[in-house]
């Protein structure tokens, strides 16, 4: 029997419960869809949306942003919070050019500072304290972002890290890929230390939904 964890029915349910996006939401999912570029989904995005909303966020900083997606979700929220800043990060001129581009025309080009670089050496150098960070880096910097991050989070921030299950790799006790051991060892990390409180929601790719008291 299939794994429902994974199925295509239980994705496009979640997907469509998601209140209806903007034009410009929807032209950038079609977008991932077409070219496959990894993108959080609807449903990630609507609970990041949640957490931001629920925790008061006001600061926010995402490492790996790819063209806007998950941002987008993030500067609505930190919006609805009565205004503050997202972080938006990513190696590449022409990726960071195009999330420009998504965020004006959704309007919420005021709420987001542009990055361009490494994640872990741009959340070093931001001006921080910070309400709530999200991680979607490459799997295998997961933990050597941790300690960064712990230094970055305000007491009581909010961590979110993507892709927590690894499309299902990280249950083969055979798989030692290093992106594979990257997530099962920082999830050793958050979930072994007494400064964490944590849970995976098996939403999509898995969400790790974190709170730092130090």
């Amino acid at each position: 029997m299939a794994d429902p964890l994974f199925s295509p029915q239980l994705r496009s349910y979640l997907d469509g419960l998601v209140p209806p996006r903007a034009d410009e939401m929807a032209g950038m999912e079609a977008r991932a869809a077409e070219t496959k570029f990894p993108i959080i989904g609807p449903a990630s995005g609507q609970f990041c949306y949640l957490i931001a909303r629920l925790h008061g966020a006001r600061t926010v900083f995402e490492m790996g942003s790819g063209f806007g997606y998950s941002t987008a979700w993030f500067a609505r929220a930190v919006r609805d919070n009565g205004g503050g800043m997202v972080h938006h990060v990513v190696w590449d001129e022409e990726l960071s050019r195009e999330a420009r581009e998504h965020l004006s025309a959704l309007g919420l080009i005021d709420a987001v500072t542009f990055h361009v670089g490494e994640a872990i050496a741009a959340l070093k150098q931001a001006e921080g304290p910070f309400d709530l960070i999200f991680n979607d880096i490459d799997k295998e910097g997961y933990p050597d972002a941790l300690p960064v991050i712990e230094r970055r989070l305000r007491p009581g921030g909010v961590l979110i890290v993507d892709n927590m299950l690894w499309h299902g790799r990280v249950f083969d006790e055979e798989d030692r890929d290093v992106s594979t051991e990257g997530v099962r060892e920082v999830t050793r990390m958050v979930s072994e230390s007494p400064g964490w409180t944590a849970s995976i929601v098996p939403i999509r790719d898995g969400l790790l939904v974190a709170r730092y008291d130090g």
